[in-house]
């Protein structure tokens, strides 16, 4: 049985920061390999001119999603308050973007900053938590406004101590308490913290927004470990529409790589990884491979 989705693949694994004058070529080239939706990384909003973006994503069939970038200065559940205060400023710059573009939700870890894995006392892991709640709450009320959601993403022990799993990220949902609130599941990540990635996205099931994918490596769809079979099961059983993109990263951005501990080239050149991803990607989710 195949799956009713739709196949993106992120700008990150071409370029960062992305920017406006990128889309034009990125677009066609996206749109060339097959893929209907382009995941848009905003690191810095001022690099994004909505208009000529969507203008770019007309002329080439793509639908957007946009994700967010949490680096040390973007951290709602910092003791500092004008960092909690700058993190909901970029939140609210993307959710506008996400609007502008045409898409639903905005995604990312955007409960903490990313990167942020300390061993620190229970007592300020809870005050932690709480300020997460409570600032995903008003982060909530801003995208509902806006006829969006968001989709909260976990991350693997080395890179949270906050949100790892799909437990962890249903926890926070239901104290935040609000129907904007829903996931994004990222494979790699699932595949360091999930004793069993189907079971965690069966326990997602209707508010699981998004899915980026790569192999166990970051690298190329298919050439890893991965259960895709198992995966395709947990997706058909929670009859999961939504999109499936690549993310992975490009190693040519130094700072980037060096965030991502990406020290080696995962593929020829990064259009190979986004051509055989596809390849895999369209098979797999129409005959299960």
């Amino acid at each position: 049985m195949g799956l009713h989705v739709k196949l993106g693949i992120s700008t990150w694994i071409w370029t960062s920061p992305f920017q406006t004058e990128e889309a034009t070529a990125l677009f066609e080239k996206i749109a060339a390999l097959g893929y209907e939706i382009v995941e848009i990384a905003v690191e810095d909003p001022k690099l994004i001119d909505t208009q000529k973006i969507s203008a770019e994503l007309e002329r080439n069939g793509l639908s957007a999603i946009v994700c967010g970038a949490f680096g040390s200065t973007r951290d709602l559940t910092s003791d500092d308050p004008e960092l909690q205060r700058n993190s909901l400023e970029y939140i609210e710059e993307c959710l506008n973007i996400t609007k502008l573009l045409g898409a639903k939700f905005f995604a990312g870890p955007m409960y903490s900053a990313v990167g942020k894995a300390r061993m620190v006392p229970d007592a300020q892991r809870e005050i932690e938590w709480n300020r997460a709640v409570k600032n995903l709450k008003t982060v909530c009320e801003m995208a509902s406004s806006k006829g969006l959601e968001i989709a909260l993403e976990p991350l693997n022990r080395f890179e949270s101590d906050l949100v790892n799993n799909v437990d962890d990220v249903l926890r926070l949902i239901e104290q935040i308490d609000h129907p904007a609130a829903k996931i994004c599941l990222d494979m790699f990540h699932m595949n360091i913290e999930e004793w069993d990635p189907a079971l965690a996205i069966q326990k997602a099931g209707d508010k699981l927004l998004h899915l980026q994918v790569s192999e166990n490596y970051r690298g190329i769809p298919g050439t890893g470990n991965a259960s895709w079979d198992k995966y395709h099961q947990a997706l058909a059983s929670i009859d999961y529409k939504g999109a499936i993109s690549i993310e992975s990263f490009t190693p040519a951005n130094k700072e980037l790589a060096g965030a991502v501990c990406i020290w080696r080239k995962l593929a020829e050149d990064q259009d190979t990884f986004a051509r055989e991803g596809y390849s895999f990607l369209k098979n797999w989710k129409e005959n299960n491979v």
